[in-house]
């Protein structure tokens, strides 16, 4: 029994897989590494990341959104749907200047809702499908390939799939839009001195790059299915 390529027992198309590996793990060390540092860093006005958060949600006009503590670390979210903003403990507490960034980043994302963020309304109705695609997609290519390359099901889970793809790039201007209206309000509303605004751009930079590369990943999957299964092609 032969590959897609002609190789016995294997496919050259793994190197996509890897690379998406690659690229997701040097982000997740950048970004940990990153903030590991700014949160040795305590801010010059002594403030939490849940004074700062509530402060900027004020600033904004912002009065319908709650700010809780969760569990963890950097398992920050803003919740559109019950309009919570949850800060971990390396941030809630926390008065560095790693925390005060990503408290304000998760707060950028309170005020894209507020003010009615096209891409994060775009992304907030992709999220069932990109659930679907994401659990689904593959099973379904799977199951055609078992049921004699069924093609129809073949790129019935090829389509699926590529919605949580879909789901991955949308989230990028999001995540980019939070950060850059993250930091302008930091330095607007005098929360942060400029050097300060500076390592919190550092860190959100870090962060963001997780994004990329996790939507990176996303697409050469989505490409290395389309190769191996997109096609009339069938084992020999």
């Amino acid at each position: 029994m032969y590959g897609y390529y002609g190789y016995r027992y294997y496919d050259p198309t793994y190197f996509l897989v890897l690379i998406g590996a690659i690229l997701c793990i040097a982000a997740q060390i950048r970004v940990s590494s990153t903030f590991n540092k700014f949160s040795g860093v305590r801010s010059r006005t002594g403030m939490t990341g849940a004074e700062a958060a509530q402060k900027i949600l004020q600033m904004s006009g912002i009065t319908d959104v709650r700010i809780e503590h969760i569990s963890g670390s950097l398992t920050d979210h803003y919740d559109p749907v019950h309009k919570r903003l949850r800060l971990s403990d390396t941030v809630y507490g926390s008065d560095s200047v790693a925390a005060i960034g990503v408290a304000a980043h998760e707060c950028g994302h309170a005020v894209q809702h507020d003010k009615g963020y096209a891409p994060l309304q775009i992304r907030s109705k992709l999220v069932p499908a990109a659930n679907i695609g994401s659990k689904a997609g593959i099973p379904l290519i799977l199951l055609g390939a078992f049921l004699g390359m069924n093609q129809m099901l073949i790129q019935i889970g090829i389509w699926v799939f590529a919605l949580a793809v879909l789901f991955q790039v949308v989230t990028l201007p999001v995540e980019f839009n939070a950060s850059g209206r993250a930091l302008a309000m930091l330095g607007d509303y005098g929360m942060l001195a400029n050097d300060e605004v500076k390592n919190c751009k550092k860190v959100l930079s870090a962060a963001a790059l997780t994004y990329v590369a996790a939507a990176a990943s996303s697409i050469l999957q989505l490409l290395r299915l389309v190769l191996l299964f997109g096609g009339k092609r069938r084992r020999d």
